[in-house]
């Protein structure tokens, strides 16, 4: 976790997530996933550098199984996508940094 992302949990899901204006990106993913530490540091830096216009949150899917469920998060990574509190779009696996900023910036002028 870095300080430009939020650790979300069952419990904070609803007020990080569901209830937050604009856009939030939520990775779920464990600690024992290789691609999950791989794409780790691209997300920091997205964070850092979309500051302001995107929330990215991280949710760990052993501890937190009840949200992993609910979103049908049945591999990881999975990056779900929501817009003011909406469900907008999903990405399973780890994908390039140009493909994650082309999705945000797809997100951020719809």
């Amino acid at each position: 976790m870095s300080e430009n992302t939020v650790a979300v949990t069952d419990t904070t899901f609803d007020d990080e997530v569901t209830n937050a204006g604009g856009l939030v990106l939520v990775d779920f993913w464990a600690a024992w996933c290789g691609p999950c530490r791989m794409i780790a540091p691209t997300l920091d830096a997205l964070a850092k550098e979309y500051a302001g216009k995107i929330k990215i949150a991280k949710l760990d899917v052993d501890a937190n199984q009840q949200t992993a469920m609910k979103y049908n998060v049945r591999s990881i990574p999975t990056l779900v996508f929501f817009k003011d509190g909406k469900h907008v779009d999903t990405l399973i696996g780890a994908h390039p940094r140009p493909a994650l900023e082309a999705k945000i910036n797809q997100h951020l002028a719809a």
